[in-house]
């Protein structure tokens, strides 16, 4: 019998958008690249694969699909507020991505309004503290789990 996985928001948001093409959609939306045959020349997600990813998008509330033509009928792809939520996770991928896979020869650098290099960087909204792994406490409030796994794992 398979154990059961621990409860986490991590694993429920990976679920939605944890799939390459979801978050290469979730990049070109937010690079202002809306229409369907624009987001799939740019991510090269095959179509039928594209479609499913916009669907799921959408029915998660994560996209909206709004009208630009009615003759034909055309739609175009916006984040709703959720999916703009989802705007820190791309920088940080982004930044890793920067640091550890294209050191040398970066494929783009972003710039913060102000004029400079925007290097991402995750605070406390309390205290402005950045949260790094030393910082950090866990309160784990899933019933039976501890940090280690289950409350009563025999290992």
């Amino acid at each position: 019998m398979k154990a059961a996985a621990r409860p986490c928001s991590i694993a429920d948001t990976l679920a939605l958008v944890g799939e390459k093409y979801a978050l290469l959609v979730l990049r070109e939306v937010s690079l202002g690249v809306h229409r369907f045959d624009r987001i799939a020349r740019n991510t090269g997600a095959p179509r039928d694969v594209l479609t499913a990813r916009l669907h799921r998008l959408v029915e998660a509330g994560i996209l909206e699909k709004v009208a630009y033509s009615e003759r034909p009928p055309r739609y175009e792809y916006r984040a709703t507020p959720a999916g703009e939520e989802l705007q820190p996770v791309l920088l940080t991928l982004m930044a890793w991505g920067d640091r550890h896979l294209n050191a040398e020869d970066r494929p783009v650098v972003l710039r913060h309004r102000c004029g400079a290099e925007l290097t991402p960087v995750v605070v406390c909204a309390h205290c402005g503290g950045e949260a790094d792994r030393a910082g950090l406490r866990h309160d784990v409030r899933s019933p039976g789990w501890t940090t280690a796994g289950p409350a009563t794992d025999p290992a």
